[in-house]
């Protein structure tokens, strides 16, 4: 069995069910040494009290196959507690060397019902948890690419989602949540990538309490594995933490049942300059009014059509 990880030490955030545990178990099979991080609340939505019995039992899972993990029940959305996080890799293994932010929450709610709270969590687990680990990783590697003199191994795997891409009406919270994350990790990948480290970010598509709803009209399989299963999502992960992996930096990849799609970042459409040293009214009227015309408002998301990406 190929073991290219060996060696290396990883966090995994949301890691005690769904997408998160799938990806510690494959980077654990991988070789790597795993942090589980999973604050345990019992709600998607955030609700319930913390609980570490997700994460130990993921923890547990990595040990009994003969693996290496430790469990950490905090809130990465706390800075400090994302900053004790990062801190338990390196004194528990010595170094970090893969950070893959998979926690969140969803408080799905039209835009016009949407309270300040439901806006406010979903931006603070998602966009502001990905901050806060990707900020005390990327402190650890730049310290050690200096102490060194060269580049260190240092992967970032964020996770984005569908959602951005195509759109979805009853979740602008989430939407937008996952969209700062896609600029989060292309900035990242562009101050990091001197020192050795890659950054990363997947929208992936599966079967997990965070997507029951949106799934529940998609049965599973009577044999075989399940398209929507995690297990799909995992192995991407894997190569992006990788060695082989050194000069994929800044991609988006949409990731589900067998497909990984690299996705272009946004191209000019169409073009139009102005007669005179400015635009008016009238001349923009003119331009863009015939160039909309015939377009149905949806035609946007025409390409994530093409793809099958709609309903992540």
């Amino acid at each position: 069995m190929s073991t290219p990880l060996k060696g290396r030490t990883a966090i995994v955030t949301g890691a005690g069910r769904g997408l998160g545990r799938a990806e510690a178990l494959e980077l654990a099979r991988l070789g790597a040494n795993v942090v589980v991080n999973d604050f345990g609340q019992a709600g998607r939505d955030g609700s319930g009290g913390a609980d570490g019995t997700p994460a130990e039992q993921v923890a547990e899972e990595i040990r009994a196959r003969g693996g290496a993990a430790v469990a950490h029940t905090g809130d990465v959305a706390d800075h400090q507690q994302a900053a004790e996080l990062v801190q338990l890799a390196v004194d528990t293994y010595g170094a970090l060397d893969i950070l893959v932010n998979n926690a969140g929450i969803l408080r799905d709610r039209m835009i016009f019902s949407m309270t300040e709270d439901e806006w406010d969590s979903v931006i603070h687990v998602h966009l502001k948890g990905h901050y806060n680990t990707t900020h005390f990783a990327s402190r650890h590697w730049r310290e050690r690419s200096k102490a060194a003199g060269a580049p260190v191994h240092g992967r970032i795997v964020n996770t984005s989602s569908e959602a951005f891409l195509a759109g979805s009406a009853g979740q602008p919270n989430y939407a937008a949540a996952k969209g700062g994350i896609v600029g989060l990790t292309t900035s990242t990948a562009l101050a990091l990538a001197k020192y050795g480290v890659t950054a990363n970010v997947i929208c992936p598509r599966a079967r997990t309490r965070m997507t029951e709803d949106v799934f529940a009209g998609f049965a599973e399989p009577d044999e075989g594995l399940d398209p929507l299963a995690p297990e799909h999502v995992a192995p991407l992960v894997g190569y992006l933490a990788s060695p082989a992996a050194a000069n994929v930096n800044g991609q988006l990849l949409v990731v589900h049942g067998g497909m990984v799609a690299v996705v272009e970042r946004p191209r000019v459409q169409a073009k139009f300059d102005t007669a005179k040293e400015v635009f008016t009214y009238d001349e923009l009227d003119a331009l863009l009014t015939p160039h909309y015309k015939d377009r149905p408002p949806d035609e946007t998301f025409a390409a994530a059509e093409v793809l099958g990406l709609k309903h992540g």
